[in-house]
């Protein structure tokens, strides 16, 4: 049996009061006690009719090996297309995804900044086709696409999920 000995986490990796990168500002969509509050704070650019989104890997995210867990990176990726991709379209509403598909790529470190870029590949019958690389600190971490499909919200819906 190998034993595998892990590296220990600074202290400070995890301290969510970090500048945000240069362009970035919080994403404010949603509440607090919503499931986007819980995973996140996410982080919001604006960029040549694009947006990113991203986040500092917090200890929160990790797994036990220090590294951002893969559902994390699902949850973010998943969110990423769904926000950025109803942002590019200029879509409203409530799209639910019907299908996610991703690729890990390598590993975001604790500390690390982690941030997606969107591709919207089709917009047709209420589907919305996406695609989206998400990086951390610069490197490729994951590749995905997926499948929302409209569905009915109310004015409340609408504007809880309006990005502020």
């Amino acid at each position: 049996m190998t034993m595998v000995t892990l590296a220990p986490v600074p202290d400070n990796a995890s301290d969510a009061s970090r500048p945000l990168p240069p362009g970035f500002r919080p994403l404010r969509i949603g509440s607090h006690n919503d499931f986007l509050g819980l995973t996140g704070p996410f982080a919001m650019k604006e960029e040549d009719g694009l947006l990113k989104l991203g986040f500092h890997v917090e200890q929160r995210h990790c797994n036990i090996a220090g590294i951002c867990h893969g559902g994390m990176m699902l949850t973010f990726a998943d969110i990423q297309m769904a926000v950025a991709g109803k942002y590019q379209e200029n879509l409203q509403g409530f799209h639910m995804t019907v299908s996610l598909a991703c690729d890990f790529l390598g590993a975001g470190r604790l500390g690390g900044w982690v941030e997606g870029r969107t591709e919207v590949v089709r917009n047709v019958d209420r589907l919305l086709y996406a695609q989206c690389i998400v990086t951390c600190d610069g490197e490729p971490v994951l590749r995905g696409n997926a499948v929302f499909r409209e569905g009915k919200a109310t004015p409340e819906m609408i504007e809880k999920m309006r990005i502020r």
